[in-house]
């Protein structure tokens, strides 16, 4: 959800940056995104198009930043065996978030009413980073 979003504002905006989701486990490689994430993305104006892969320790040479949804993802992306050279890069989404830091709750297990305040989350964490990034450009 938090890639179809990014894609979603930059593509709004006239900006060109690229990026990739994926998961820090294997389970569902190769499924596409959750049916009440499409929903919530569809209502919120998002158009998804993902395919699930699992994160490599290539994608941390690859992307300037890697940003987890909860911290037991970051620890795991900080046990891949480049993460030491590039923890700079390894964060929490939230970190962006004005509402305030921590975890991004796995909706999962949840309704589609959790999905869309995840999405709401991302959302506005999404902004501050588009922002922040546009900064040092000018």
């Amino acid at each position: 959800m938090a890639a179809a979003i990014f894609k979603h504002k930059i593509q709004q905006q006239g900006l060109s940056y690229q990026c990739d989701s994926c998961g820090t486990g294997d389970y569902h490689i190769g499924g596409p995104a959750d049916h009440r994430t499409l929903a919530v993305a569809q209502k919120n104006g998002v158009k998804v198009n993902h395919t699930a892969r699992q994160l490599s320790d290539a994608d941390l040479d690859e992307f300037d930043y890697i940003f987890a949804m909860d911290k037991s993802n970051q620890f795991n992306i900080q046990r891949l065996p480049s993460a030491q050279t590039h923890k700079h890069k390894i964060k929490l989404i939230r970190v962006y978030d004005p509402n305030g830091l921590g975890d991004v709750p796995d909706p999962y297990h949840g309704t589609e009413k959790d999905f869309q305040e995840v999405f709401e989350m991302l959302n506005r964490s999404i902004d501050q980073f588009i922002n922040q990034l546009q900064s040092k450009v000018h």
